[in-house]
Order: structure tokens, then C-alpha cells, then sequence
């Protein structure tokens, strides 16, 4: 349908939106640099996903069956088995734990304190940092090479084992272990 002004759509004024570090930031045309400037957090999207309407997400190819918009963005984490994550056995009795476990139990930690701060009411700046916390821990536990960010590190500085690392590459999950087996009574020969 035409508008008012002329053109299709809804009429509202449609923002710029610029990524800076793992944030969106809206900024509406034709006004002022601080006044327009909107963070646009997960809860933000996730709401906005959702309005969108049956029709418009055919349109923009979401099929209604299988995927809704608003499935683009996390509200649950699943927790990968221990045999995915296994306890490492060191010399003697000590054991060290993978680096999914560390990477979850500060997924943990800091959804804690955020649901605590939350509950209390501190103040929002306080809030959105361990809201950043939290984002930055559950991406790092899916890919700790996101560029533009500070990769999360072990104790001794090492670089975390995230689980995209896992995948990809020749020593990988797919090719290191799916696609080709070695199995008895195969053999390659020159024709």
C-alpha cells in the first residue's frame, strides 16, 4: 500500500544501524547525534523479531512451520554433554577441566550476578556491563575468533578451545573424524 508521503511501507522513520564491538546502535535520521542514538540490546531485537508478522516473514523467507524471526536470536543455551567436554586426567590425581566446562561456568557466574543486580535494582550502566559480560561469554563459547574482540584466554594465556574451533580446520570434528575412516580390508592400488 502507498502512504501518505508517497511511498510503501508503514511510514515510520527507518534508523541506521552501525555495529560497534558486539553492540547494534540505531541512530534515526534527521536528528540530533545524541538524542537519536538507541542501543538496541537482545532483549530489544528479540521484541522486535517478534512483531514481525506472518506475512512480512514469508516475504523475507521464513517459512512459518519450521523458523520464526524471532528464533534468530538465543533465550536458551543448551549445555553440551559431558562427552562433548571431558575431564582431563593429569599426572598423579589432578585433573583439569575442558574449556567448554570453564567457559560455562562463567556463562553461569555472570548470569548470576546479572539476574542478582537486576533483582535489586541497581543502576542500568551497571546492568548493561554484566549484560555485555554475558553476551561476551556465550560468544566466545561459540567462536572465540570473532574479530574486533578480545579472544577469551586461559589462566596461562592460551587462547580458549571454543566450538566452532572444534569444527572447523583438518584436525576438526567433519574432517578429522567424519569423512574419512580407516577400516580393515580397504586398500588404494594405481589403475
Amino acid at each position: 500500500e502507498i502512504g501518505e508521503n508517497g511511498f510503501t511501507g508503514c511510514g515510520n522513520k527507518q534508523p541506521v544501524i552501525k555495529k560497534e564491538g558486539m553492540s547494534l546502535i540505531a541512530f534515526m535520521k534527521g536528528e540530533e547525534e545524541s538524542d537519536g542514538k538507541v542501543i538496541l540490546n537482545g532483549e530489544r531485537v528479540h521484541n522486535i523479531l517478534k512483531k514481525i508478522v506472518n506475512e512480512d516473514a514469508v516475504f523475507l523467507g521464513f517459512d512459518q512451520k519450521f523458523t520464526k524471526p524471532e528464533w534468530l536470536i538465543l533465550t536458551v543455551l543448551l549445555v553440551p554433554p559431558p562427552s562433548v567436554r571431558p575431564s582431563i586426567v593429569m599426572e598423579g590425581m589432578l585433573r583439569a577441566e575442558d574449556d567448554l566446562t570453564h567457559k560455562l561456568a562463567d556463562i553461569v557466574k555472570a548470569n548470576t550476578y546479572l539476574k542478582k543486580y537486576e533483582l535489586e535494582g541497581a543502576p542500568g550502566h551497571v546492568v548493561r556491563d554484566y549484560e555485555q559480560l554475558l553476551q561476551f561469554h556465550i560468544a566466545t563459547m561459540i567462536d572465540n575468533d570473532i574479530s574486533g574482540q578480545p579472544q577469551a584466554l586461559q589462566k596461562s594465556g592460551r587462547p580458549l578451545k571454543s566450538i566452532s574451533a572444534r569444527l572447523k580446520g583438518k584436525e576438526g570434528r567433519v574432517r578429522g573424524n567424519l569423512m574419512g575412516k580407516r577400516v580393515d580390508f580397504s586398500a588404494r592400488s594405481v589403475i
